[in-house]
C-alpha cells in the first residue's frame, strides 16, 4: 500500500493577526485553524495577508511573507530599497520598519531567548533591556546606514551580480545595495558581466584604503581579467581546496582598532561593520578592566583583535593566549601580535587545543564563538580554570543564552550585558556579556 503524497501548502493564503518578533527575522502568526506561521515582512500587532512561501500539510509550521498590509503598524515605513520585500533579496530582514522599532524588535529576540534558554530576566542579566546603535547610524527616515564593509554578491547564469533570495539559491540581480559601505559601492561589482563565476565578494577595509575582490569561479570557470572602477587587489577561491589564492595585489586588508593595525589575509573575519570591532573591543576592556600582570584567553581568536587589547593592559608581566582554528587567521594574528612577546597564538579547535595546553587557571577570559556558540563542553572547561571575569561576545542570542545556562551550572552568573546593532535592516544583533562567579556563603 503506497502512502499518498503530501501536499504543499506553498501559495495559499491565509488573514492572520501577526504575534510577537521571534528569532530569525520573522514574527509569529496563527490561522483560524491554529496552524502557526513565520511571518516575513511584518510587524507584530498588524493585520496581514500571509502566503506560504514553505511548508506542507504535515509541517510544524509553515514560512510566509506577509504580501497585503491590512492593518499597518505605527512602526512600518516604506522599505527604502527597492530590492527588498516578499519574494525578493534576502539580505535584509527589517527594511519595513523604523530604526528604533528595529532595535527594539532585536531587545524582545534577545530577551525571549534569554529567558527561554538561560531562565534570566533582563534584570538578572545586568542589562537595561537597549540595543544601541552603532555611532554614526542614527539617521533621518529614508536614510540607511551604508555599514557593510563586505559583500558576498552570488551571480545568475548570465553573469549578472546579485544577491540571494531568502532561504533561497535563486539570485535577485540588483544595481546597487543600500546598506553596503561606500567602497564596495565605488567598485562598480553590478554594473560588469561575471561570466563563469559563482560568487564576488567585495571588501573594503574601513582601517585604510584597501580594497579587494575573492573570485569563486564556476567549476571549470576560467578567472576573468578584473577592471572595477577602484585600484583593486583579486583573490581567488581554489575549487579543489576551498583555499584562497591572491591572483595581484596584496593578500591582505589592514583595519584599525584600539589604536593598532591589523592585517587580514585572504579575505578572512573582520567584523563588518566600520565601528563594529572598536565598540566590541572597548566593551569587551571594559567589562573585564584587565590588570598588570594578569593573565588572559582569547579563545576563537581570529586575527587578534581581543588578545592585542588585553596584552596592551596587562603589560609585560601579563600573558595572553589565543587559539583559532583558520591557519591564515593565526598567521596574521602572530603578525598582529608579534610586538607582544608574552602573547602565544596557538592553531586548532578550542575543544582540542586547550586541554593540551595544561592551563589549570587564569584570570582572564574572552570568547567570541562562531553562530552555533561554545558548546556546553568548552563551557564547563573554561569554568574550572578560575577567571575572575569572562567575556562573552555574541552573534547569535540563542547561542549565548545556551552557553549562559551551561556557564550558571558551572557557578558562573551574568555580571552585565550590552547589546549592540551591528547589523541595521537585518535579524542580526552583537551582545557582550561579562561573568564572574557566583560568591560562595562562607
Amino acid at each position: 500500500m503506497q502512502n499518498s503524497p503530501v501536499s504543499s501548502l506553498v501559495g495559499e493564503e491565509y488573514e492572520v493577526e501577526v504575534g510577537p518578533v521571534a528569532h530569525g527575522g520573522h514574527c509569529i502568526a496563527r490561522t483560524e485553524a491554529g496552524r502557526v506561521l513565520f511571518v516575513r515582512h511584518a510587524l507584530p500587532g498588524e493585520r496581514v495577508v500571509a502566503r506560504v512561501t514553505e511548508g506542507e500539510e504535515t509541517s510544524r509550521f509553515l514560512r510566509a511573507d506577509a504580501v497585503t498590509i491590512l492593518d499597518p503598524s505605527k512602526d512600518r515605513v516604506e522599505a527604502p530599497c527597492p530590492f527588498a520585500g516578499p519574494g525578493k533579496c534576502g539580505g535584509c530582514d527589517w527594511q519595513h520598519a523604523k530604526p528604533g522599532a528595529q532595535r527594539r524588535l532585536k531587545g524582545e529576540v534577545i530577551a525571549e531567548q534569554l529567558l527561554r534558554l538561560a531562565g534570566l530576566t533582563p534584570e538578572e542579566a545586568g542589562w537595561d533591556g537597549t540595543v544601541m546603535p552603532a555611532e554614526g547610524d542614527k539617521l533621518p527616515q529614508g536614510e540607511v546606514p551604508q555599514w557593510r564593509t563586505r559583500v558576498q554578491y552570488a551571480i545568475d547564469a548570465d553573469g549578472h551580480a546579485g544577491l540571494r533570495k531568502h532561504r533561497s539559491h535563486d539570485v535577485e540581480v540588483i544595481d546597487h545595495c543600500m546598506i553596503a559601505a561606500p567602497g564596495v559601492s565605488e567598485l562598480g561589482i553590478e554594473k560588469r558581466d561575471w561570466e563563469n563565476m559563482a560568487s564576488v565578494e567585495a571588501i573594503a577595509a574601513s582601517g585604510s584604503n584597501d580594497r579587494q575582490v575573492v573570485l569563486t569561479p564556476k567549476p571549470g570557470g576560467r578567472l576573468p581579467l578584473v577592471e572595477l572602477d577602484k585600484p583593486v587587489s583579486v583573490l581567488r577561491v581554489d575549487e579543489k581546496d576551498g583555499g584562497v589564492h591572491r591572483v595581484h595585489g596584496r593578500a591582505f586588508v589592514r583595519e584599525r582598532a584600539d589604536e593598532r593595525t591589523y592585517r587580514v589575509g585572504n579575505g578572512g573575519f573582520w567584523q563588518v561593520h566600520p565601528k563594529a570591532a572598536q565598540t566590541l573591543m572597548l566593551a569587551v576592556m571594559q567589562g573585564l578592566t584587565p590588570r598588570k600582570g594578569e593573565t588572559a584567553l582569547d579563545l576563537y581568536c581570529g586575527v587578534g583583535l581581543f588578545a592585542g587589547a588585553i596584552a596592551d593592559r596587562v603589560g609585560d608581566q601579563g600573558a595572553v593566549l589565543g587559539i583559532e582554528s583558520g591557519k591564515r587567521a593565526v598567521e596574521d594574528a602572530r603578525h598582529n601580535l608579534a610586538g607582544f612577546p608574552r602573547v602565544r597564538v596557538e592553531q586548532g579547535k578550542v575543544e582540542s587545543v586547550l586541554p593540551r595546553t595544561g592551563i589549570t587557571e587564569v584570570d582572564l577570559i574572552v570568547l567570541d564563538p562562531p553562530r552555533a556558540g561554545a558548546g556546553k563542553q568548552t563551557v564547563h572547561h573554561l569554568a574550572t580554570l578560575g577567571a575572575r571575569r569572562i567575556a562573552y561576545v555574541a552573534c547569535d542570542p540563542a547561542a549565548l543564552a545556551r552557553d549562559l545556562a551551561y556557564f550558571a551550572d558551572r557557578g558562573y552568573k551574568v555580571r552585565t550585558l550590552r547589546a549592540f546593532d551591528l547589523f541595521p535592516m537585518t535579524h542580526h544583533v552583537e551582545c557582550v556579556a561579562i561573568l564572574e562567579p557566583v560568591k560562595k556563603d562562607a
